[in-house]
């Protein structure tokens, strides 16, 4: 488990998130927009643990939205825990 899993905050987010999808599920879809920047790489990586954090919340939210199963949230899961014991060599060395 990760620590902000326990935080009241980050569940009650959860919580709102639903509310959010439910809400807005007959609502149109339209396009997203992406996060890039190819001169902006070392900041990429700086927040990349931030982002990892967001797919676990993400995740979370999409299974109890139904739009993952059970299988895959797991995996999902798994992946983001063995993805945030990786050494943060690479970013200390772009940040340096």
């Amino acid at each position: 488990m990760f620590n902000f899993e326990k935080l009241d905050a980050w569940q009650h987010a959860i919580e709102f998130a639903d509310l959010i999808y439910s809400t807005t599920r007959s609502f149109p879809a339209d396009e997203g927009s992406s996060r890039s920047s190819k001169t902006d790489f070392a900041r990429f990586v700086e927040i990349a643990a931030g982002s990892l954090f967001e797919v676990v919340s993400q995740s979370v939210i999409a299974r109890r939205q139904g739009f993952l199963n059970e299988a895959a949230a797991l995996r999902i899961y798994e992946n983001a825990e063995r993805q945030g014991r990786m050494p943060s060599g690479p970013r200390n060395s772009l940040l340096a």
